[in-house]
């Protein structure tokens, strides 16, 4: 999500019920992929999409018709970076990011493959110019495209889930990914990386590696999936597993952004620059700390320590507890790390969590609940919007919006700390873990090539002993 010009502040529980949403076919380990559950479970998933998607559509209607101009787009709540960088990158001008040379403002500031992805859409609308039906035609292009992405993720994610493939309709209905879709091109990076773990688990650790190098390409956060990785094939000394994956990811990485590093260097880099120079911005837990004598680059520094400390100790979680914990476990705790200690938090971001929630932590209740959070988060963040870009007059007098925007980011980050030390509790005490009731103590459905394998490299601490028994 972009951010807007004039904004000064950048800008579950016991009784959480586990059963499964849909069929109860319990997983056959690893094994040729194949579209999940029999037909039926299939069929509602894919209408369960095709719903969600109608009603993402919905959502954006007045933006549709009207056109994307402020503050009418924040006040009704349907923004799009689509809409918005189609004309002020270039795009509407037949420029292809990191191939055309770019003005200095009109430099497309995200990671390669975006940009791939914008400009071979931008070359499908008809016509010339920057009118509001070629607008609106990329637009609409972009939504199909993450629709498309969105169902993709919906079917990994259900081929991930083992026994409990019918979670995947959390995924298909999520509200988080109705209202956000269309904000920005996160969907495509979401279905790289659900792909991914995908065939982790089912032993193609090459194949993982190049789906996350490509994933990171679209948007840094599927690298954060390594980590995880890395943990798990540690703890079960598969360090040939290891190797595939990351030699797969750096791979895909420099095939896709080393031909755009030698040709285009500045272009290319804009994304890494702006990542480390843009100030503290939406619904960051430092914008309660903005009074410190920190510049973006300081902020960078600060946030990044203190996620690295995060993963260290998601590390010794993985390596010290008692039994090995699952994959979509340790992937959830690290991007939820990432979001509550990032410099930004666009309503879009909210995607990134859902599929590795529905995996990590399945008890309908409580992933309701942060949902619903999720929502008001999402409204406070374009009425807040709305105030901004209209100069003051939208709302004026009074100061419930800045209230509901404090309010919103402070509930959001309780729901994702909530979730994140539930996970935590269940993979210290795995006969609460709902996805592993009625299966052996170590089951994991995204296990991989570490499936059936006794720990070879254990940390004391959290009741497993020292064991450094590694070989390659």
């Amino acid at each position: 999500m972009r951010r807007p010009s004039q904004n000064p502040a950048e800008h579950s529980s016991e009784d959480d019920r586990g059963q499964s949403l849909g069929g109860s076919d319990r997983a056959t380990g690893p094994g040729p992929l194949r579209l999940p559950g029999g037909r039926r479970l299939l069929a509602l998933l894919l209408a369960a999409t095709v719903v969600g998607a109608a009603l993402s559509v919905l959502a954006v209607q007045w933006c549709r018709i009207n056109g994307w101009a402020s503050p009418d787009q924040h006040v009704h709540m349907c923004y799009s970076d689509f809409s918005l960088l189609f004309t002020e990158r270039g795009l509407a001008s037949g420029n292809f990011p990191f191939v055309d040379p770019a003005p200095e403002g009109q430099v497309m500031e995200y990671p390669v493959l975006i940009g791939v992805v914008a400009g071979t859409l931008a070359s499908l609308v008809p016509g010339t110019g920057e009118g509001a039906d070629r607008v609106l035609a990329f637009y609409d292009l972009n939504h199909a495209a993450v629709v498309l992405c969105w169902l993709g993720t919906v079917l990994a994610t259900a081929a991930s889930a083992g026994r409990r493939r019918g979670d995947a309709l959390l995924v298909a209905l999520a509200p988080g990914i109705i209202l956000t879709l269309s904000v920005n091109w996160d969907m495509w990076a979401v279905f790289l990386g659900a792909l991914a773990l995908l065939l982790f688990g089912r032993s193609r650790p090459v194949w993982a590696g190049v789906l996350l190098g490509l994933g990171t390409a679209m948007k840094l956060y599927p690298l954060f999936f390594l980590g995880a990785i890395l943990v798990l094939c540690l703890r079960t000394g598969r360090l040939r597993s290891l190797a595939a994956v990351v030699v797969g990811a750096a791979s895909s990485w420099l095939v896709v952004n080393l031909p755009f590093m030698l040709t285009a260097f500045e272009q290319w880099s804009t994304f890494y620059r702006f990542s480390s120079e843009r100030e503290v911005s939406f619904s960051s837990m430092w914008l309660a700390f903005t009074w410190l004598p920190l510049d973006g680059a300081g902020f960078s520094l600060l946030s990044n320590g203190l996620f690295l400390l995060c993963c260290l100790g998601i590390a010794w979680l993985g390596l010290a507890a008692p039994t090995r914990p699952r994959l979509a476990q340790l992937c959830f705790l690290i991007v939820a790390c990432f979001i509550l200690l990032g410099k930004v938090y666009s309503p879009q971001f909210v995607m990134w969590l859902i599929p590795l929630a529905v995996l990590a932590r399945p008890r309908l209740r409580g992933l309701l609940a942060w949902q619903a959070v999720e929502v008001f988060h999402w409204a406070a963040v374009w009425l807040m919007s709305a105030k901004i870009t209209s100069g003051g007059q939208f709302g004026a007098g009074h100061h419930l919006i800045e209230i509901a925007y404090g309010l919103g980011i402070m509930l959001h980050m309780a729901a994702v700390i909530h979730l994140v030390v539930q996970v935590v509790c269940e993979i210290l005490e795995p006969q609460r873990d709902v996805v592993r009731a009625g299966e052996p103590p170590e089951f994991d459905p995204l296990a991989g090539t570490t499936a059936g394998r006794d720990d070879r490299f254990t940390l004391p601490g959290r009741g497993a002993p020292l064991r450094t028994g590694l070989r390659w």
